[in-house]
């Protein structure tokens, strides 16, 4: 504990990170849930040891802020002592609603829990970087397109049967599509693919691949377990030939054997176009707010404002929850709770409780467009009282804040809430909030004004929207047309 993960890791339970407000950790339960005793238990940890700030991130895992070497130590004792265990090594992500959903086109825990045993049985989490992920998306109303993941395994219905999409490098809009197989395949594609990664060191993702080396994944069809796949070639960084039925890496005609890497991503969320992509999937709007019928039961969706809310009032919340037997609960991306094995009376009393609590229990709440960092006086870098401006633009121009646009707010340039491109994007800095305009955080602002009145320069902006805009032009569509030298001059106008 007497070194702390450099940032751009992932802060673990065990190896916390140090921010601004003190450290940081992040975990995910093992079970894919937490009975409501353990997040009880968890969030009173948490006010004891850490600022008393809960978080939900944006790919669903739960962050504890605040925390010192002693106190980090406390809390990891108490969290063993819960009896909750935390995932560790390469994430392998499936939907909230993983095997509850009866919309999804397969349960995909099983492939995921094939995919973790031989990554372990290959000794690669030793080998990659901590950003490097997989999802394994089953599809239904929680579906996980919008996350990004050097490798992606998407359930596609075939005949009778399911195969898996096999994508690289993105989200379902940005990503390489590679090939569509079995589920056998899909699994030893997906490790082939991290031991190449594993290869070219632990700053590697899958954008850093070869279109040679993508290429000689697609032919192959070999259903060998993981633990015969072969070695990656020192000198190459891809997967040597193997016999007949395996991995074809002949050359196409033409093709030089020097090509360079895909395009990198942009940023995490940017929606930016990832090169080499070959097909546009559609992306559901919805977020994981509101009540869901399951298989057996019904779960409700409660968002947390800007991923955030004091430990006292998730306890709170929860406790309700446990009167109104709620068996589980479960982390979702997009900042959510998900209240699972409660009565459709008991949602709608549980979705009272939250929204006077000050929770998100409407998928339409602006506050759902807005990414905002804890920044000043919560964190020691933030420049910006980050949540005091979201909370009022999000009051004052709530249809500026469509589902076309996403608002990040900053404290500093680091960009930790939203690490892609956003639309706009105030950042605070020595010459108080920068607006920026599709842009991230780390970009050199247009212009400024000062952090106690940003709020109202993004009000001239909205105020100009609502005059521009055409019947049915999205809010995105409009700012185009404003051009980023007028958005930034009505930023700074007095």
């Amino acid at each position: 504990m007497n070194a702390f993960s450099r940032r751009g890791a992932c802060p673990a339970l065990s190896a916390p990170m140090q921010t601004g407000d003190g450290l940081l950790v992040r975990l995910n339960p093992v079970a894919g849930g937490l009975l409501p005793k353990s997040l009880i238990g968890l969030s009173e940890s948490a006010s004891r040891h850490g600022n008393g700030i809960m978080e939900v991130t944006a790919r669903g895992s739960l962050q504890i802020r605040g925390l010192t070497p002693a106190s980090a130590r406390l809390l990891a004792m108490e969290v063993n002592a819960l009896g909750i265990a935390v995932r560790t090594g390469v994430p392998v992500e499936t939907g909230p609603l993983a095997g509850l959903d009866p919309q999804e086109t397969a349960d995909p825990r099983p492939l995921a829990e094939r995919i973790r045993a031989a990554i372990a049985e290959a000794g690669l989490a030793q080998r990659l970087g901590p950003k490097v992920s997989v999802i394994v998306d089953g599809g239904g109303r929680l579906a996980m397109d919008v996350l990004t993941a050097d490798v992606r395994l998407a359930a596609v219905r075939v005949d009778a049967g399911t195969q898996w999409r096999v994508v690289v490098a993105g989200d379902s809009q940005t990503a390489t599509l590679l090939v569509m197989v079995e589920e056998d395949a899909a699994r030893d594609i997906a490790v082939a693919i991290l031991r190449m990664i594993a290869e070219k060191g632990r700053e590697a993702h899958a954008r850093d691949l070869t279109a040679r080396q993508l290429r000689s994944l697609v032919s192959w069809h070999s259903f060998a377990p993981p633990s015969v796949l072969p070695d990656i070639s020192p000198t190459r960084g891809e997967i040597g030939s193997f016999a007949a039925g395996s991995l074809c890496t002949t050359l196409d005609i033409g093709e030089t054997g020097d090509e360079g890497a895909i395009s990198p991503q942009v940023g995490e969320m940017s929606g930016r176009t990832e090169g080499g992509a070959v097909e546009r999937l559609p992306v559901p709007a919805r977020f994981p707010i509101g009540i869901f019928d399951l298989t057996a039961g019904t779960a409700l969706g409660i968002g947390l404002p800007f991923g955030s809310m004091p430990a006292e009032k998730i306890i709170a919340l929860t406790q309700y929850a446990l009167t109104l037997d709620a068996a589980e609960i479960r982390l979702a991306p997009d900042r959510a709770l998900l209240f699972i094995g409660l009565s459709p009376t008991a949602c709608h009393s549980l979705q009272q409780a939250a929204s006077s609590l000050g929770f998100v229990t409407d998928a339409a709440d602006p506050r759902t467009r807005i990414a905002a960092c804890p920044g000043a006086p919560a964190c020691a870098s933030g420049r910006i009282a980050t949540r005091d401006i979201a909370e009022t633009i999000a009051a004052e121009n709530r249809d500026l804040l469509d589902a076309s646009v996403t608002l990040h707010i900053s404290g500093c340039a680091k960009g930790c809430a939203h690490p892609g491109s956003a639309a706009l994007t105030l950042v605070g800095g020595e010459n108080e909030a920068g607006l920026v305009v599709d842009g991230t955080a780390k970009a050199l602002p247009a212009g400024y004004r000062p952090g106690y009145d940003a709020a109202r320069g993004v009000g001239r902006i909205a105020a100009a929207i609502r005059e521009a805009r055409f019947r049915g032009e999205t809010t995105a569509a409009c700012l185009t047309r404003l051009g980023a030298a007028g958005v930034t001059e009505l930023y700074r106008q007095e």
